[in-house]
Order: structure tokens, then C-alpha cells, then sequence
């Protein structure tokens, strides 16, 4: 088998929507473990992802070599190799800031742990919230955030904060070492590069929505 880190091209080569198909891969192999598939075609992943068996196989091709011709995938082997590939095959520590309505449903959410992600930390400004246990971890203040990412190693942060704390909030995390942010505030926060940010809107994927059921 090829190598598992992206081999025929550099990561900066693979285009981002390979990437974000990547994780809905895994998804649907880990249901395909579950139920006891051990062998998987690019007809059956494409039905799955609504997608072409062809597009299956050239997402794939970015990163090398896998199954043979004829006979399908392995599950277990592809899923393994996606999960390196992903770097998902070890967790990830995670930590939370904003601990409003949002942010609490977040540390409550118990799908992250089996995906590769601990949520190691949770920080507020409200000194009202600061203290609190929710999700089983203590809230802090954001005092404590450079010393808390050092010492828990975390790389990625969630931030849930009202958008005037936004930029701030974020900077404050790069600045901590935190290399990924997911953003549900409704603001496009500046970083550096080398900093990777999503983020996330409902409202702006509601309207992207109306407008295939608009009938005016």
C-alpha cells in the first residue's frame, strides 16, 4: 500500500471540498463496521454520499493507492487509512469558550469523544458562570487560558461567544498556540496564516437554503 499521509500530492494540492467529504468517508464506514461489512465498493460509497463511483475514486487518488481493482475496499483498512489521513486516529483535546445556551449544549454533546475529539476545557468571561461544572468540566475565566492550553496540549478551540467578544476571544487563542477554531458567532474573525478557522452560521445556510424553494 502507498503511504498514509497525502504521497502523490502536497496537502495544499488537494482541493477542500476532497477534504470535507473526507470525514462523511468515515462516517459511513464506521456504520458499515458496525453492521458487520467488511468489503465496500465505490458504487456502494457513492450511493451512500451521492456521489459517482468515479468521484469515490478520484477523492481517493489524492492520497494513493487503495483496495483493487474488482474487488472493492476493505473497510477496516480505509477507514484506518482515512483516519490517519484526517489525523483523527489519536484525540484531539478541544476547548470551549462561551459557555451561554450554545456552548453549554456543546460541552453536553456526547458525539465527540468517539469522532477523536476530548473536550478538555471550558472558559467564560461571566464571572455568574465561571465555576459552574457543565459537561462534567468546571468552567474557568479566560485569565486561565494560556496556562490551561499549555498544560491540556490543546490545539483546537470552539468559540461561542456573543460576536462583539469575537476577534478578541480569537486572538486570544492564537496567541495561546491554538492552531484550528470553529466560530459559531456570525462574523468572519481575521487570523494569520497558518491558522485554520471555520465557521459556522445557521442563518446564512437557512437563506442559501430558500432560495431552491422560493417560488417567486
Amino acid at each position: 500500500m502507498a503511504p498514509n499521509s497525502a504521497s502523490r500530492q502536497s496537502r495544499s494540492e488537494v482541493p477542500e471540498v476532497v477534504i470535507n467529504r473526507l470525514p462523511q468517508y468515515v462516517r459511513i464506514l464506521n456504520r458499515l463496521l458496525d453492521d458487520g461489512t467488511q468489503v465496500v465498493s465505490s458504487q456502494q460509497l457513492g450511493e451512500k454520499l451521492q456521489v459517482t463511483p468515479a468521484q469515490i475514486r478520484k477523492d481517493l487518488s489524492y492520497f494513493g493507492r487503495f483496495g483493487k481493482q474488482g474487488r472493492g475496499y476493505s473497510v477496516r483498512d480505509l477507514l484506518d487509512r482515512l483516519r490517519q489521513i484526517l489525523g483523527i486516529n489519536s484525540p484531539w483535546n478541544v476547548a470551549v469558550v462561551g459557555v451561554g445556551r450554545l456552548g453549554r449544549a456543546i460541552l453536553s454533546y456526547p458525539g465527540f469523544n468517539p469522532d477523536g475529539f476530548r473536550l478538555v476545557a471550558a472558559f467564560d468571561l461571566s464571572s455568574k458562570v465561571v465555576g459552574e461544572t457543565v459537561g462534567g468540566l468546571v468552567v474557568q475565566n479566560m485569565d486561565e487560558l494560556d496556562q490551561v492550553v499549555g498544560r491540556e496540549k490543546i490545539s483546537i478551540a470552539i468559540v461561542a461567544v456573543p460576536v462583539e467578544y469575537t476577534q478578541n476571544v480569537v486572538d486570544q487563542l492564537v496567541a495561546c498556540g491554538v492552531r484550528a477554531i470553529l466560530n459559531y458567532a456570525p462574523i468572519t474573525p481575521q487570523v494569520r496564516e497558518g491558522i485554520r478557522i471555520r465557521n459556522i452560521d445557521p442563518v446564512l445556510s437557512l437563506q442559501s437554503m430558500t432560495y431552491y424553494i422560493n417560488d417567486e
